[in-house]
């Protein structure tokens, strides 16, 4: 009887301990996003109350995915020595000081605050995938579409609300976006029972020793590395200027405006519903071919022009970003053996991949100013687009980085 009740006793605290790790990564997932998109709709604001020029006030969009590139291949390496739970703890840390360094003390702060964020944000983005790997093996594409729809939800929503909340008596811009500290000190609270584990956690993500090559040198990771890029290229170049696009097509700035919160919304659903197919697929290259098509079909609708057809584009723009990320949130955990190696993988995709993001909408807008005209930036977009196609069908094939290593090791040596 007594044995009954200590294993009845058991169940219940696994279960309110795995509802409590649920909890911590959807607040996670929540502060991936909003610290950076509560920007975008305040710029002007920001701009013309400490009098910077438009160059300037850009780089505080640049500056955060330039420290995505510079710590991703890092941030697994702090977690192998400190843990993944610490690791995570002290970048929402970081995450809240860098909230409250940006809003309240001045230009150069501003800069400091924002690069922080970035810093912060890295870390969670490298070490979600690894982590849901390690907690959750039968059930990633759950949990990443989970942790993916808050992320951008909240994203979508920082976008929506940070003009009415500055707009509020005595608050203005500064404290609009001290505002989304509230949610990294929820997640920072919430994720304090983690720390408490008597988990060796270092151990806990070793490598074993078949898996100890590098990825750099693998074929599939390059693969992934570069769909994970292009995607993010493809997405934060449209962030930047698809209003400008659609307001050469007719649209006012307000309806531009909205035109890119539906390509936002549209991508919601999809990062939920994508990882949970993928997961169930022997492979990944139907969903991946799609991806790449719907990305190409966006594109091709811009270029056109026509009226009906722009807003059917957007909305496939945004299901191909939506589908886009969450395969390449899979592909860290389905293409790996371990969770530190999902880790690695996603450090050398994402520091890659911001490269190229941060390089999308400079490279965009240079076209622009060539030819005066969107038509040609918008072919090299449909390129892109095609690059997708290739790269995710190469890594949507069954197999993995240890799998394609072994292959290369086993092969037989010519002696005569």
């Amino acid at each position: 009887m007594e044995k009954n009740i200590a294993t009845l006793d058991s169940n219940k605290q696994n279960k309110t301990a795995s509802w409590a790790l649920l909890i911590g990564i959807i607040l996670i997932g929540s502060n991936l996003r909003a610290p950076l998109t509560s920007v975008g709709s305040l710029m002007s604001f920001i701009r013309e109350d400490l009098g910077l020029s438009n160059t300037l006030a850009g780089t505080i969009t640049t500056l955060p995915l330039l420290a995505f590139a510079l710590l991703s291949p890092f941030a697994p390496k702090i977690a192998n020595r400190i843990g993944m739970e610490w690791t995570i703890f002290f970048s929402l840390i970081l995450l809240t000081a860098g909230l409250v360094i940006r809003s309240f003390f001045g230009v150069t702060l501003l800069f400091v605050g924002t690069v922080l964020i970035g810093l912060a944000i890295a870390i969670g983005n490298v070490l979600l995938p690894g982590f849901i790997k390690m907690n959750f093996p039968l059930k990633i594409g759950l949990m990443t579409g989970i942790y993916a729809v808050f992320m951008n939800l909240f994203g979508a929503l920082a976008s929506g609300l940070s003009v009415p909340i500055s707009s509020i008596s005595g608050i203005g811009w500064k404290g609009s976006l001290a505002f989304w500290g509230i949610l990294s000190i929820a997640a920072l609270l919430v994720w304090i029972p983690q720390l408490r584990k008597q988990t060796d956690s270092p151990k806990a993500v070793d490598t074993k020793p078949q898996e100890k090559h590098s990825i750099w040198k693998s074929p599939l990771a390059w693969y992934i590395t570069i769909f994970m890029g292009m995607q993010s290229l493809v997405f934060y170049t449209l962030i930047t200027w698809l209003p400008g696009i659609l307001q050469t097509h007719g649209y006012g700035a307000s309806a531009a405006g909205w035109m890119l919160s539906l390509m936002q919304f549209s991508l919601i659903p999809i990062t939920f519903i994508v990882p949970i197919i993928a997961e169930k697929m022997s492979n990944q290259k139907l969903l991946s071919g799609i991806t790449g098509g719907l990305f190409i079909f966006g594109v091709l609708g811009l270029i056109l022009g026509n009226s009906v057809l722009i807003p059917v584009a957007v909305i496939s723009l945004g299901i191909g970003a939506g589908a886009a990320f969450s395969l390449s949130m899979m592909f860290f955990s389905l293409r790996t053996t371990s969770g530190q190696q999902a880790s690695e993988m996603s450090g050398m995709a994402q520091s890659f991949g911001y490269l190229m993001a941060a390089s999308g909408p400079v490279l965009f807008g240079a076209l622009h100013d060539y030819n005066n005209s969107w038509i040609l930036p918008l072919v090299v977009l449909g390129v892109v687009g095609g690059i997708i196609f290739i790269c995710g069908i190469q890594a949507g094939k069954n197999r993995t980085i240890s799998d394609i290593s072994e292959q290369k090791n086993r092969q037989p040596v010519d002696i005569g």
